[in-house]
Order: structure tokens, then sequence, then C-alpha cells
């Protein structure tokens, strides 16, 4: 066997427990062969790696990585930090040389602003900064929006408009007046609107997907989920594969039902496409379902009630978007198709009741099929084991373990002593439940996976602009966190058999790191940065 790559020299940390480290690796055809050095062919390439860390390539069980690429290619782009003032000269910046029916598309506002931004006089600034256009600007969990008077106008939505099924046209509180703020379902219609005027081109979705994809090289992934596909986006995949472009393993998630994109088609028509676009990196694999919402805006689905406010009283718990039997049938039409699932779950309501649906499916006889809580910020204690009985597993996205802006929203609208029991990843651990770390990416603004396993292990704010610690005895070993971002996630997805780890036999899906970031301390680790990035053999990319 003719070996084309032989790393001598390392510190290869495996994430494979028969054996957790060497100090060589070597590659055949675009896979692992050995952890040792072998015998050299004349074109074998050999790097004395001065003692560098190498590991798996990381794995994201939970992005959206072509909306991510969309956006940095195509949209108006600000950070959670930015007020109410500085989103509206964002707003003006973008509209100057823009034609007069030209949309300004972008985000991502803070779920702190909800309050902010829900009276008409906001909209009317929104409508003067953009002088007029149609304008919609997705929130930081990319559940809500605010749009225009324009864009309410070329979506039909006007003060009569009720409010439809799994979703609220958020209205003035004096004058009754939509103020632009779309809850959850309320805001498909503008997003149709936007796809009816505002469409891409397949060029320039492949280019979205490219794009992305490049940046999670940057950060040293190799392997990720989207978490809910268009048929435009799987086509941009089927594409990159096609043409021998594709370095990742992607795992695409079918949406079953789209409460927030607007997407079409969804459901059984799209479930029946998914399987034309399957490649040799690509795996449309997982059908995906919301079932609740999220706790800021109280579309979270919760055993116990939200805070009480003047809209919703003092016993709303949320609402799942589907009752028990249909979420059984969906469920089970996946299995009986050979799709796995992934359920949207961030109040502990819809984990129990996605818990309650998977025990009826396990006990029909559907034990292969692969299930994923995903979120799962708020688990009721009577639930954790249930995982591991279950094998389901904690799809924990996005970095949501530390104090942060998400986290204040929630605190907004949740008792203290429930909003400061977010994310019981050890106690998960410790049931035997398989924890996969993921972005969700662009709801997280970066796909630092280093970022989220730092505070994984400290519970605090790697940046420190938060302080304090979320539930620190939450707190997982860093061993435990990069295996929940390689080999859990891995497993998660249904990759394992080809990455996730280093042992031979699998891909050669490698990172190379600036640091071990298990010798140095532990607040240092947000730091780290991949230097090279290894897919299938072949370096897909060098830091400058």
């Amino acid at each position: 066997m003719a070996v084309d790559l032989i790393l001598t020299n390392a510190t290869v940390h495996t994430v494979d427990r028969t054996r957790p480290r060497a100090t060589a690796l070597a590659v055949a055809d675009g896979k692992v062969v050995a952890l040792e050095e072998v015998e050299r062919g004349p074109d074998t390439e050999v790097r004395d790696m001065g003692g560098a860390f190498v590991m798996p390539g990381l794995v994201d069980v939970h992005n959206h990585h072509a909306l991510a690429g969309r956006a940095a290619l195509f949209e108006l782009t600000f950070g959670g930090d930015a007020g109410f003032e500085a989103i509206l000269d964002a707003v003006r910046e973008r509209s100057r040389g823009l034609g007069p029916d030209e949309w300004v598309i972008g985000g991502a506002w803070a779920s702190t602003l909800v309050e902010t931004l829900s009276r008409e006089s906001a909209r009317h600034a929104l409508d003067a900064a953009a002088g007029g256009r149609p304008v919609m600007l997705a929130d930081d969990s990319r559940h809500n929006r605010w749009v225009s008077s324009r864009a309410l106008e070329l979506a039909g939505v006007t003060a009569a408009t009720p409010d439809p099924a799994g979703g609220e046209i958020v209205r003035d509180p004096v004058t009754g007046a939509p103020t632009g703020v779309l809850l959850e379902a309320a805001g498909v219609q503008v997003a149709r609107a936007v796809g009816e005027s505002h469409r891409l081109t397949a060029e320039q979705h492949a280019q979205a997907s490219r794009h992305a994809i490049g940046v999670l090289h940057s950060y040293g992934i190799t392997a990720f989920q989207d978490a809910g596909v268009s048929v435009d986006i799987l086509n941009a995949l089927k594409s990159l594969d096609d043409a021998g472009e594709l370095d990742a393993w992607v795992v695409t998630s079918l949406l079953v039902n789209d409460p927030i994109f607007g997407f079409d088609p969804i459901g059984p028509a799209l479930l029946e496409l998914g399987g034309k676009y399957r490649g040799t990196h690509h795996r449309p694999d997982f059908v995906k379902i919301f079932l609740d919402g999220v706790p800021p805006t109280r579309t979270a689905a919760f055993l116990d009630p939200y805070l009480p406010d003047d809209v919703h009283g003092a016993c709303f718990h949320g609402t799942p978007t589907m009752p028990p039997a249909e979420l059984e049938d969906r469920l089970r039409a996946a299995a009986e198709a050979g799709l796995s699932a992934k359920v949207h779950c961030t109040g502990d309501a819809a984990v129990r009741a996605t818990l309650d649906a998977v025990a009826k499916l396990r006990a029909e006889g559907h034990t292969a099929t692969r299930f994923q809580v995903a979120h799962g910020q708020f688990v009721h204690p009577d639930d954790l084991a249930r995982f591991a009985e279950l094998g389901v597993a904690a799809d924990i996205s996005p970095f949501l373990w530390v104090p942060g802006v998400i986290p204040a929203a929630i605190a907004n609208v949740l008792p203290a002593e429930r909003a400061a029991r977010m994310q019981p990843n050890r106690a998960l651990l410790d049931s035997g439940a398989l924890v996969a770390g993921g972005s969700d990416w662009p709801v997280s603004e970066s796909p630092n996976a280093w970022e989220g396993i730092q505070g994984l292990v400290t519970r605090q704010d790697p940046a420190g602009t938060h302080p304090g610690a979320l539930w620190p005895e939450q707190a997982i070993t860093l061993a435990e966190a990069v295996e929940a971002f390689t080999l859990s996630g891995a497993r998660a997805m249904g990759v394992d058999d080809v990455t996730g780890s280093l042992t031979p036999g699998k891909s050669a899906d490698f990172v190379v790191l600036d640091r071990d970031p298990f010798e140095g301390p532990v607040s240092d680790v947000h730091r780290t940065a991949v230097t090279e990035t290894w897919f299938a053999g072949r370096r897909v990319f060098k830091r400058d």
C-alpha cells in the first residue's frame, strides 16, 4: 500500500479510547491507515510536526450553514450587541444606492430588544431609515422578524390580518397597529414575499454553501448537520458534491414543518425528493420537526408557566406546534422511510413530548432510528435518564451554557430559579446520554467550537463580556467537551463510520492546532486557533 502522508513528532489526540494518544499519523487514499510511522514509498510526504497538536476534525451537529453563507455574501449583518439606533444606522447605510423597492434583509437583533421594537413608532423609524423600502431583519434566534411597513404591504399583512397558527403579529399596545415584529409563523408570509422578488440563483446558493464551508474549515470543522434545508440548499450541496468540491461530511435535515423559513416544498413532498440529492459526502438522512419556538418570545412549550404578563396572563405555558398523536405519526413515517429525526425542543414540555413519542416508536420496533432532541435547554429532572434509556441524543446548541444576551432574554420571561437552570449537560452525561455539540450558527455569531468548549468547562462567558456563571454545577471536563464536538457529534449524525476520531480505516479528517488545549489554563481554551484543516487526506485550510 502506498502511503501518501506521514506526520511524525506530533501530539496526536485521537478521541479513540482504544488508543487515546499517538506521536505519528499515516494517511493513504484519504484514510487514516496507522498511528505510527510505516514504510515510506518514493512519493510519501513526511512532515515533522515539531510536537504540534493534531486531533480529529471538529463536528458541528447543528448549524444552518447555507443561511450563514447567504447572510455573509448577500445580506446586511450586525451583531447582537447592536442597539436600536445602531440597527437603524446599519439599515440606513445599506439602503443607500438601492432601488426604491429593493429589499434590505439581514440580522440579527438581540432578543432583549423585543419590547423596544414592539411599538408602531419603532416601525416608522425603520421605514424612515430604509427610505420606505421593504426590510426584513431576523432576531438572534432566527425565529422572529422585525419588518418595515412596505414589507408588511408586500406580504399582504394589515391591521385586520389575524395571527396565523403558531405565530403572532405583535401589535402596538396603544394603537393596535402591527409593529413589524412577527413572531414564529407570523414571519413566514414576509419570508415568502422576499423569495418572490429576491430569489437567489443556483450559483449564488452554491456560493453561499461554498463560502460557509470555507468558514467552517477555518475553525477546523470537517463534518456538520444542517438543521433545516430547502431544495435550493440540497441542490447546492449536490452540485458541489458532484464537482468534487464538497470537502466535508454533510448530513441534512428535511423539514417536516416550517414555522420560520418559508421554504417550499416541505413535508412528504420534500422527503420524497431528498434521496436524489445523496452523494459521496452528502447524506440527507434526517427529518427536522419544530415542536416549539424559543423562550424569549414565550413560544417555547413548558411544563410550568412563564412569568405573568399583560398579553398571556399568569398561567401561560406555551404550546407545542402539534399534538402528541401527530408527532408520533410524523416520526413513525420518517422511521418507516429509513430516516432519522431531529426535533427542535427548547422548553421542557416539548422535550417530554418528544421522549414520550420516541418511547412508543422504540416499543414498536424502530430500534435503529436515530433521534435527536435539538437544543433541550430545559429538561425536567424526571426526564434526564430517559435520553440514554431511549437512545436519544442531546444536540446541545447553540452555546447557551454561559451568561449572554439570549440567557438574559430568557431570564426576563421565566422565574429566576428556572431561568438559571439551563443546559443540564453534566447531568445528561452522568445519565449515560449521548451529548453532541452544535453551534446553531448563525444563531451563535461564530461556529468557533472552542468558545463553546471552554464554556462547557467553565460555564462562564469566554469573552468576559457577561459576568458570572450559568449553573456551574453542570460543567463538564475538557476531554468530555472535546468529545462532544468530535466523536459524539459524528455518532449523533450517523457518520461515526467515517469520521469523528483518528481511527485506522476512517477518513483522514484532522486539524493542526496552535497549542495543546489540555496543557494551558482552561481560560485560554477559547483562544485555540486552527493552523491547518485536512479533509479526506487533503489540506483544505491553512492559516496565513
